[in-house]
């Protein structure tokens, strides 16, 4: 892990960015792993591709209010 040394930014500031980072990209990568489902016709696994899309865009909300809350 970066230390605020490395990055100049506060550690909590830089695990927060991360996270929300990570939330967001697990939340576009969703999106292939629903259409190969769909396309595969396993209705079963889109759903909890979409569950799992659901969690992540919640996380990357809640850690960007966080995020906005630490550095104002």
């Amino acid at each position: 892990m970066a230390t605020e040394q490395d990055t100049g930014m506060h550690d909590e500031h830089y695990d927060i960015v991360s996270t929300l980072y990570h939330a967001l990209q697990g939340a576009d990568t969703c999106k292939k792993y629903i259409a190969d489902a769909e396309k595969d016709g396993d209705q079963e696994a889109a759903d909890f591709f979409h569950e799992v899309q659901d969690q992540n865009r919640r996380m990357a909300e809640k850690a960007k209010h966080l995020l906005v809350k630490r550095v104002h």
